[in-house]
């Protein structure tokens, strides 16, 4: 019988050398395609920062990072492959092992070389990206500057705990968690290999395994003990019960505990050290567990014992030097050490003439709410559906004849979004580039219909800001500007931007090319190619709208700008535009924030600046014990440019940052009087130091610790689920021997709640007017002033006022007038203004269409001196009727300004309207005055009818009220 060869096992195909070619060729691309996008990012970073003026930031950034991922890298990767490698090469050669570990082994054998090298590399990658981002600390500590001030604890220089006492702590947790990693992989492959063997009773340790796993151990232990003498330190900056900083239990229990537990991890680490020579585990494994014992002892009990049995029943006598210690050192740390004090003896009656000394306050009094006339500066200004303005408006101060005005400003920015069919990229990024103009209004003024009085407005723009003057109005930077745009040609080259829907001889339209050097060059192919990948638009590839000439303009906001060019502050949430020098500039302020200076009470940045008009703030840093306005930054309109200016140069946070980035500032010197008399008090410094002087008012320990005077901000009266918004106001402080541009705010008890009366505290002021135009810095600016009301005196908190205004029945009879039909009434700010000996409150009263084109229009004055109210057509007659007809204040806003309500065509200039004029409409004011009169009697019979039940009276008086009301509209229309 034949039989039939069995196949034997088949032999493998060679690889196929095309298919080879062409997956590593494949893969190489991908390489290349996934680098040249990288390098594409990290090349427009460069040239964004590079046309700023700026690269020297950003090269420190990548320079910091590249050096720290490398320290990073090499000091986790370094020591645990040196743990692996140890581990492995000093393993037992002829070692017993178990079958399990035997099937370890074998499972491992074949991944061993990989994972000595990948077990390091994978732990260098993650620890060489924490080093990376701790840059920050690393190059703060080796620039770091002496601030001359000791903590009274330890009598070390506050900049210890600035700047080493943080790159101390990440250093240790670094070395830490290195030795941590090389303790467990070492144990790993110590028992893997039978180094380290575990049986039923017994553990086997081999010598070599023995000293490593010793001396790592011993050397952790070290680390620890470095680390627990540090903590005493930070016992200074760590938030306690009451305070921030070292109480008496952490003077006389914490700090000597932390000592001793210091000194003991030491000792124990030196018993592991003995063991790696002796071989006896007893002695360090004793000491271990007496650490732990000794830390629950010394760091727990004996602390909760002080507190409980000593501290408690003695609070004042044992705290008080502590306390004092916070309250010296929280003042200094938020600039509310120089606070100015004044009893207030409030009067709360008002007699005739009592404002005559205060005519100047209430003359520049702003009644102009900038939160609530923007949709009437919107609906006078806009033009055009792709313009906008910001809500709420921005104030400011100007100098005009030789006055200084109180104004309401905004810059008129785009809305593509308002394009609608007209969107397209070639439209949104070439054409609809800028906005135009700036809008200014007085604040204390309004016309006769209840407008805005302008300063600066149209299109083209025309004021008092610009008259004479050379004056660059379009705004190519704003906080709405587009993504991005591309602007710029060759003179020959007909204009493609829109600048604005007016034009010469008929013309629908005049454009523009932009002159500036605003954003990094596309002309050329390869940067259009970067530009295009960046923003993943293949219309910039193609376009033959870009030419060699073409810039591309992005990251416009002020805000951002300033942001990326000084990374290390923190701006305040209201960048503001003004006219300087014939520029539109925003102005942005720069905090430099800590959280590690001693004994200052850390509070929460996001809380402290939220309120009506910043409702959800976005901080970087929100647990705060330290802050200065360090920087104050411009950013030019047009071309974008941003100028940094090293404000408070005394602050040791701004002198470490000038060393890191040493070209990026400018002296004060160099600002020019013109920006000098614009920059004002910022507002979020403001805020957190009201915040703090709630409870820092106070001047003795005692009363910190009773609380018995803590104080609050209170809510706002017309938005009560914030927290009312400070205000600028050009204004004279008692005390002060002129008006000044300051800005304001009040306190209310802080246990205000249900059935507890709103009663008022405190009145806080800082001088903010920065300078004037001759570029001297003004000696008062940064004062604060604190009008404290003396207790025995009941003077209405905003909450009570608005409670009045809205109760009092004359008063809402009246408001009830306004709101029926088609309008609505929305209150304006109520301001409080200490005049006349008392407390001044006074809030405008606007009125809007409830539906359609919504344009509130200015009507009444609401005023409150003590329990008195009165509520009139213009400030002037309000305060008049509250003072008993003779307030000897003179107001500006009697409605007399000659600007007309009527929107002028774009560019056009309106005359004065002339009263005696023929033909001009004016308003019965007799006959307004008889008629109100008339319905609120009408309003009262019926009321008064209803209650009787006697409807027919009640539909006599509801017919007399109809037919009053319409001749009413009637006049109101004329």
């Amino acid at each position: 019988m034949t039989s039939t060869p069995t196949a034997g096992p088949a032999t493998p195909s060679p690889p196929n050398p095309v298919r080879r070619a062409i997956a590593i060729t494949i893969g190489v691309l991908i390489v290349l395609v996934m680098a040249f996008f990288a390098f594409a990012s990290l090349y427009a970073d460069w040239q964004w920062y590079r046309q700023l003026g700026f690269d020297g930031v950003l090269t420190t950034q990548w320079f910091a990072r590249v050096v720290m991922f490398a320290v990073g890298f090499v000091a986790m990767a370094l020591p645990v492959f040196a743990a692996i490698q140890l581990a492995y090469r000093l393993r037992p050669v002829y070692a017993r092992l178990s079958s399990q570990l035997d099937h370890y082994q074998e499972v491992v054998e074949p991944l061993r070389r990989l994972a000595m090298w990948g077990i390091p590399v994978f732990f260098g990658f993650f620890a060489g990206f924490a080093a990376s981002a701790q840059w920050e600390t690393v190059w703060l500590w080796a620039n770091s500057v002496p601030t001359g001030e000791a903590d009274p604890q330890f009598g070390m220089d506050t900049g210890f705990y600035l700047f080493q006492m943080p790159f101390y702590s990440a250093a240790l947790g670094f070395a830490s968690a290195v030795l941590l990693i090389s303790l467990l992989v070492t144990a790993i492959v110590a028992y893997l290999y039978g180094s380290v063997r575990v049986g039923q009773r017994e553990l086997r340790i081999s010598k070599a395994a023995r000293i490593q796993l010793a001396i790592i151990a011993g050397l952790y232990l070290a680390v620890q003990a470095v680390s627990l003498w540090l903590d005493r330190f930070k016992t200074l900056t760590t938030q306690g019960d009451r305070f921030t900083g070292a109480s008496y239990v952490d003077v006389n229990a914490v700090i000597p505990g932390l000592a001793i537990l210091a000194i003991a991890a030491a000792i124990v680490a030196v018993l592991f050290l003995v063991t790696a020579v002796i071989g006896r585990w007893r002695f360090p494994l004793i000491g271990t567990a007496l650490l732990i014992v000794s830390s629950l002892v010394v760091g727990v009990a004996y602390p909760w014992a002080v507190t409980q049995f000593q501290v408690a029943p003695n609070l004042e006598t044992y705290e008080a030097k502590f306390v004092e210690r916070n309250l010296e050192a929280t003042k200094f740390a938020y600039g509310i050490d120089g606070l100015k004090k004044t009893d207030y003896e409030a009067v709360t009656t008002a007699e005739e003439g009592q404002l005559r000394a205060d005519a100047e306050t209430t003359a520049s009094l702003r009644i102009m709410d900038p939160a609530v006339i923007g949709p009437t500066v919107r609906q006078l200004e806009q033009y055009r559906s792709y313009y906008r303005f910001t809500d709420p408006l921005d104030v400011d101060r100007y100098e005009i004849e030789g006055e200084v005005q109180d104004t309401v400003v905004s810059v008129r920015e785009l809305n593509l979004d308002q394009l609608g069919t007209a969107q397209s990229w070639y439209n949104n990024t070439l054409v609809y580039t800028h906005g135009y103009g700036m809008v200014a209004a007085k604040g204390n003024e309004r016309t006769d219909d209840g407008n805005p009085v302008f300063l600066e407005r149209g299109i083209p723009t025309a004021g008092e800001l610009t008259a004479g003057a050379e004056y660059e109005p379009r705004i190519y930077f704003g906080e709405f500007s587009p993504p991005y745009s591309i602007v710029g040609a060759p003179e020959e080259t007909d204009p493609v931007e829109l600048d604005y829907p007016r034009g010469e001889d008929g013309a629908a339209q005049t454009r523009t090319t932009f002159t500036g050097d605003g954003g990094p060059s596309i002309g050329d192919p390869f940067n259009r190619l970067i530009y295009a990948l960046k923003f993943q638009s293949t219309d910039m590839l193609f376009s033959d709208g870009i030419n060699e000439k073409s810039q591309i303009l992005y990251d416009r906001n002020p805000r951002e700008r300033v942001q990326k060019v000084a990374p290390y502050l923190e701006l305040d949430s209201d960048p503001y535009p003004s006219v300087v020098d014939g520029r539109v500039v925003w102005i942005v302020d720069g905090y430099t924030l800590s959280n590690n200076y001693p004994y200052s009470s850390i509070v929460s940045l996001r809380d402290s600046i939220s309120d009506t008009t910043n409702t959800s703030p976005r901080v970087a840093l929100d647990d705060i014990n330290y802050m200065r306005n360090s920087v104050k930054a411009t950013v030019d309109a047009y071309d974008g440019s941003v100028t940094l200016y090293a404000w408070d140069e005394e602050d040791p946070l701004l002198q470490a940052w000038q060393k890191v980035y040493p070209t990026s500032l400018e002296p004060i010197s160099e600002m020019s009087g013109d920006l000098m008399s614009h920059v004002r008090y910022p507002t979020d410094l403001f805020k957190v130091q009201r915040a703090m002087l709630g409870t820092y008012h106070v001047d003795d320990a005692q009363s910190f610790i009773r609380r018995d005077n803590a104080w609050r901000t209170p809510q706002d009266p017309v938005a009560e689920a914030n927290l009312q918004p400070p205000y600028y106001l050009t204004m004279q402080m008692p005390g002060q021997d002129e008006p000044s541009y300051s800005m304001f705010t009040s306190f209310i008890p802080a246990s205000v709640g249900d059935g507890e009366r709103n009663v008022l505290m405190g009145y806080l002021a800082v001088d903010s007017n920065a300078g004037n135009e001759d570029g001297v810095k003004a000696e008062g600016y940064g004062k604060l002033r604190m009008l404290e009301i003396s207790a025995e005196v009941s003077v209405p908190g905003p909450g009570q006022v608005q409670n009045t205004f809205n109760s009092n029945e004359t008063i809402s009879q009246q408001l009830n007038l306004l709101n029926r039909g088609q309008s609505e009434v929305l209150p304006g700010n109520l301001l409080t203004l200490p005049v006349g000996g008392g407390l001044l409150y006074v809030q405008p009263v606007f009125v809007q269409a409830s539906s359609g084109t919504q344009l509130p229009t200015l009507r009444k004055i609401l005023v409150a001196f003590g329990e008195e109210v009165a509520f009139e057509d213009t400030l002037q007659e309000a305060l008049d009727s509250l003072f008993g007809g003779d307030s000897g204040a003179t107001t500006g806003d009697q409605g007399t300004n000659p600007t007309p309500s009527a929107t002028p065509t774009p560019g056009e200039t309106t005359d004065p309207v002339d009263p005696e004029e023929p033909g001009t409409p004016s308003v019965p004011t007799d006959e307004f005055d008889r008629l109100l009169q008339e319905a609120q009697q009408a309003m009262m019979d019926r009321n008064a009818a209803m209650a009787d039940g006697d409807w027919a009276a009640y539909g006599e008086a509801d017919d007399k009220l109809t037919q009053v009301l319409e001749r009413l509209i009637e006049l109101d229309g004329e």
